[in-house]
C-alpha cells in the first residue's frame, strides 16, 4: 500500500472542480431533511411549548386544553419518555425539564395533523410557574460565582521568574461576544417507524452516531434499533454537532408513541432563541515583555459563557486554552479556564471551537500593547513568532512542527500585498484627510488539527464496486456545503485509478458506517479521506492481482491509471470495467470496510499536557480599512490572504472555504451583535436579536472591495491524506486582521503612540467610541515617551474607564494598565 501522502500518476485529487451538488444547489433540486416530508404520508408536525421567562420551577403542566384543539393528536411530556429523559452527553440537559432555564425553554411538544394545529395546541398548553432569580450576562455569573464543568489549568515554565525578568508588565481585561450560526437550514428531523419497529431518522446533524446514541437512550432501546441518516445540511458551522440530538429524539419519541411519521423543524425565530451560539468570553490577563518586546510571561484566566447546560463547553474551553499562544512562543505561562453558568441557551460548537476565542485574546493583547511598547504592531507580532530549530513547544508541551511556515506565509502576504508601499501611501492619505483614516494590519494563525479528545480521531468507510465497474462510497462524514463529499469522491477515484464519473457517494448513515465521529474540528477530510483511501487500497490490491494474471506480470509492476490497467514496460492493457467483471467471476471480494486512526496523538486533560494535534494549519491575512471619523462607519478596501492547506485535495473547494471562513470571522468580529434583555422586567433573558432584521450578518456591502486568496505552494503535509491539510476552521481566524486594522485606523485620529481599546464586535458604534477615545488622548501613551506617567496612571486606577452612557459597546473592550518593571 502507498504512503498516505504519496500521490499516484494523474491523480483526481488536486484538480479544481465544482461542488458535487453545485447544480442541484443552484437549481433548487437538492433535497434537505424537511423536503422529505413531501414524500412521506400521514406526517405529524411537532411544535414546542415554550415558557417565556429566564428561570422558573414548573409547578403544574395542563395539557388538556391543547388536546381540545382540532387536529392535535398528542402532547409529549416527560411522562412519555420510556428511557432517559436527557438530551445531553453530560446528562445535565433534560429533554422535558422540570425547571425552565432560559427564556423560551421548551417544556413540552405538541403533535398535530398540521403545523398550524400543533402551533395552536402549543399556545393552549398552560404552565404554572414559580419564577426564580436568573443570571443573564456573563459578568453577572462571574460576580455570583456561578460556574459548572471542568476548571482546567495550563502551565509551562516559571511564571514568577518570567515576570521578574520582564522589562515591561501590562495587565487588562477583555470581554467579547458570541455569534449566531445562522445556517440557511434550521434544525430539522423526520422520524419513522418501519414494520419491524426499527426507528429511522432523517436528521440535519453533523454527528449521526451521537444522534443515534441520544435517541436510543431516550427511547430505551439498543443502538441497532435506531438508524440515523444525514442526506445533507444547509449549513452547520458547529451548531449541528450536539444540538440536533434532542430534537431528533422528540421526533423519534412522537413516532414511537403514535406509529406515524413525525416531522420536526424550527422556524427561524425558534432556532435563534432555542439553540446555542458561539461562546462569549471574559478574559483577565497580565503579560510581561523584555526590553525588545519579546513575550516573557503570560498569566490569564478565560471564562466561557456556557449557558444553562454544559453541552460542548468543556472541550471548547480546552481548545481556547490550547490556542491562546496562536503563532507566538510564550516561554512562561499560566492560563486558567472556567465555564460560567447563565440562564441563556446552552452555547455550543462554532467554527473554530474555542480556538478563535483563545487566539482573539492574545491578538487583542498585542494590538493594545504595541503602542505602549513603542512598536509597530506588525513588528511586535513578528518578533514573537515561533522559530524553527529552537526546540520551542506550546504551553501544553507540543512541539511546533513546520514553524518556518509561520514566517513563510507572513512574508509572502507582505510581498503579494505590496504592504511596504501601501503603508507609505496610507500615511500620506491620513496626513491629508483629517476626518477619514486608513490602516493596514496583518495577523497570522497557527491552528491545531485533530480533536482534543483522542478517541474521536478515527474514521470509517465502506466502498462497494459493482460488477459493471461503478463504485459507491459510504463514509462517516456529513456534508453541510463545505465540499467534503466532493473531496471524498476525488480521494476514491485517485486511489482506485479511475475517472471521477465512475464514483458515486451515498448519504451518511449509521447502519453503513458505525461509531463515527462528528464532522467537526476540521478533521472531516483527514479522517474520512484516510478511511476511504484505506478501503480503496484494499480493493486495488485485490484487483492488481487479477490484472497481473491477465497481463502476465507481477502485481507490483501493474498500475491502474485513468481506468486502464497496464504493466510497466508493456503495451498490453485491461480496461477497468473488464477487470472488475473478471474479478467478480474469479470470486474476488469487491467491497471493503476502511478505517483510519490519527497516529501520534496523546493528551492528558487533567494535567493539560500532551500532543493533541496531528499538525498545525498556518495562514496570514493583510487587511486594509477606511474609517469615517464622524460616524465610525468603515469599509474593507482590500484583503490579501496566504493560507496553508498542504497539497490541496480540491483547490476550488479550498479557496471557497478560505473566502467563506474569512467573511464569517469578519462578521463575528465586526457586525454580529447578540443582545439579551438584561432588565428586571417580564422580558428579562429574552434574545432581542432574534431575526435577520435585528441580527446583522455580512452581506455584499460588507465584502472586501478586493479579496485575493493564495494557497501556499510546495506545502505537502506528510502523514495526511495525499499531503493535504484541513481547511474548514482555520481561515475564520484570518479575520483578526480586520479588527486590528480598525483599531489602528481609530488610533490615527489621536496623538502618535496611543493605545486604543476596541469592543468586539467592532460595530461602527464601537469604532466611533474608540475614535473618540483616541481624539481625547485618554488612551495609554507610548512607553518610550512616558513610563513614569503610566506607572502613576496605573497606581491611581486611571486606566479603568467607565463607559459613556450611550456607548454600551465601549465597555466590552475592557481596560489595560502598564507598569514599567
Amino acid at each position: 500500500m502507498s504512503h498516505l501522502s504519496e500521490r499516484p500518476e494523474k491523480p483526481v485529487v488536486g484538480v479544481s472542480m465544482p461542488h458535487e451538488s453545485a447544480v442541484q444547489h443552484v437549481t433548487g433540486t437538492a433535497l434537505y431533511t424537511d423536503d422529505l416530508v413531501q414524500r412521506t404520508k400521514d406526517v405529524l408536525h411537532a411544535y414546542p411549548v415554550q415558557v417565556m421567562t429566564a428561570r422558573g420551577r414548573i409547578t403544574a403542566l395542563h395539557t388538556e386544553p391543547a388536546l381540545a384543539v382540532p387536529g392535535v393528536i398528542r402532547v409529549l411530556t416527560g411522562a412519555d419518555v420510556p428511557g432517559v429523559n436527557d438530551a445531553g452527553m453530560k446528562h445535565d440537559e433534560p429533554l422535558f425539564p422540570d425547571e425552565v432555564m432560559f427564556h423560551g425553554h421548551a417544556v413540552a411538544w405538541v403533535l398535530g395533523e398540521t403545523l398550524e394545529a400543533a402551533r395552536l395546541g402549543a399556545a393552549a398548553v398552560e404552565v404554572d410557574l414559580e419564577e426564580l432569580p436568573s443570571l443573564v450576562t456573563l459578568r453577572e455569573a462571574i460576580e455570583a460565582d456561578s460556574y459548572h464543568g471542568a476548571r482546567p489549568l495550563m502551565e509551562t515554565g516559571d511564571i514568577d521568574a518570567g515576570f521578574a525578568d520582564s522589562a515591561h508588565v501590562l495587565s487588562g481585561e477583555f470581554q467579547f461576544a458570541g455569534q449566531e450560526h445562522f445556517y440557511l437550514e434550521t434544525h430539522a428531523a423526520l422520524a419513522q417507524i418501519d414494520e419491524n419497529g426499527q426507528v429511522f431518522i432523517q436528521s440535519s446533524t453533523q454527528h449521526p452516531s451521537e444522534t443515534q446514541e441520544i435517541v436510543s437512550h431516550v427511547l430505551g432501546v439498543p443502538a441497532h434499533e435506531v438508524t440515523v441518516q444525514c442526506l445533507r445540511m444547509g449549513g452547520g458551522f458547529g451548531g449541528k454537532e450536539m444540538q440536533p440530538h434532542g430534537f431528533a429524539a422528540i421526533a423519534a419519541l412522537g413516532a414511537k408513541l403514535t406509529g406515524r411519521p413525525v416531522r420536526f423543524r424550527l422556524n427561524r425565530t425558534q432556532d435563534l432563541t432555542m439553540s446555542g451560539k458561539r461562546h462569549g468570553f471574559h478574559a483577565t490577563w497580565k503579560i510581561g515583555f523584555d526590553a525588545d518586546g519579546r513575550i516573557q510571561a503570560l498569566d490569564a484566566t478565560l471564562v466561557a459563557d456556557g449557558g444553562w447546560s454544559l453541552d460542548l463547553s468543556e472541550p471548547v474551553l480546552a481548545r481556547a486554552l490550547c490556542h491562546i499562544d496562536n503563532t507566538y512562543w510564550i516561554p512562561n505561562a499560566r492560563v486558567a479556564g472556567r465555564i460560567a453558568r447563565t440562564n441563556t441557551v446552552s452555547n455550543t460548537a462554532f467554527r473554530g471551537f474555542g480556538g478563535p476565542q483563545g487566539m482573539l485574546v492574545i491578538e487583542d493583547i498585542l494590538g493594545r500593547c504595541a503602542p505602549m511598547l513603542g512598536l509597530d504592531p506588525m513588528e511586535l507580532r513578528e518578533r514573537n513568532f515561533y522559530r524553527p530549530g529552537q526546540g520551542q513547544t506550546t504551553p501544553y508541551g507540543q512541539p511546533v512542527t513546520q514553524a518556518e511556515r509561520i514566517s513563510t506565509v507572513w512574508q509572502q502576504v507582505q510581498k503579494d500585498g505590496g504592504i511596504a508601499d501601501r503603508k507609505r501611501e496610507i500615511a500620506a492619505f491620513n496626513a491629508a484627510h483629517p476626518h477619514t483614516k486608513r490602516a493596514v494590519a496583518i495577523t497570522g494563525i497557527k491552528f491545531g488539527i485533530s480533536f482534543n479528545l483522542t478517541a474521536f480521531n478515527q474514521g470509517g468507510a465502506l466502498v462497494l464496486i459493482y460488477k459493471d465497474g461503478s463504485v459507491l462510497i459510504n463514509h462517516g462524514g456529513t456534508e453541510m456545503g463545505q465540499g467534503l463529499h466532493t473531496k471524498m469522491m476525488q480521494v476514491a477515484a485517485t486511489t482506485l485509478g479511475i475517472p471521477l464519473p465512475k464514483v458515486r457517494l451515498a448519504p451518511t448513515r449509521t447502519d453503513k458506517v458505525p461509531n463515527t465521529s462528528a464532522t467537526a474540528a476540521s478533521a472531516g477530510a483527514d479522517l474520512n479521506g484516510g478511511a476511504i483511501k484505506n478501503a480503496c487500497e484494499q480493493l486495488r490490491e485485490r484487483l492488481l492481482q487479477v490484472a497481473a494474471s491477465q497481463l502476465g506480470a507481477n502485481a507490483s509492476d501493474v498500475r491502474i491509471v485513468e481506468g486502464v490497467a497496464r504493466a510497466l514496460g508493456s503495451d498490453k492493457e485491461v480496461a477497468w470495467d473488464d477487470l472488475v467483471r473478471t474479478a467478480y467471476f474469479q470470486r474476488v471480494q469487491l467491497s471493503a470496510a476502511g478505517f483510519y486512526r490519527t497516529e501520534g496523538l496523546h493528551w492528558d486533560a487533567k494535567t493539560f499536557r500532551g500532543s493533541p494535534f496531528k499538525y498545525f494549519a498556518h495562514g496570514a491575512a493583510a487587511t486594509e480599512v477606511e474609517v469615517d471619523g464622524f460616524t465610525g462607519a468603515y469599509r474593507i478596501r482590500r484583503v490579501d490572504i496566504v493560507h496553508d492547506v498542504g497539497d490541496s485535495l480540491s483547490p476550488m473547494i479550498d479557496i471557497g472555504q478560505v473566502e467563506g471562513g474569512f467573511v464569517q470571522g469578519a462578521g463575528w468580529l465586526t457586525l454580529e451583535d447578540l443582545r439579551w434583555d438584561t432588565s428586571d422586567g417580564p422580558h428579562r433573558g429574552r434574545l432581542q436579536t432574534q431575526a435577520a432584521s435585528t441580527y446583522k450578518l455580512p452581506s455584499f456591502s460588507e465584502m472586501p472591495e478586493e479579496l485575493n486568496v493564495t494557497l501556499l505552494e510546495r506545502a505537502t503535509e506528510e502523514g495526511a491524506v495525499y499531503g493535504s491539510k484541513a481547511v474548514g476552521e482555520p481561515p475564520l481566524m484570518l479575520a483578526f486582521s480586520v479588527r486590528e486594522a480598525l483599531r489602528q485606523a481609530a488610533a490615527e485620529f489621536g496623538p502618535s503612540g496611543i493605545s486604543v481599546e476596541l469592543a468586539s464586535p467592532a460595530t461602527p458604534e464601537a469604532v466611533f467610541w474608540a475614535i473618540e477615545e483616541a481624539r481625547s488622548g485618554s488612551g495609554s501613551v507610548s512607553v518610550r515617551e512616558n513610563d513614569r506617567a503610566l506607572d502613576a496612571a496605573s497606581a491611581n486606577g486611571l486606566h479603568e474607564h467607565e463607559p459613556a452612557p450611550a456607548a454600551p459597546d465601549r465597555a466590552r473592550a475592557g481596560t489595560a494598565a502598564f507598569n514599567g518593571a
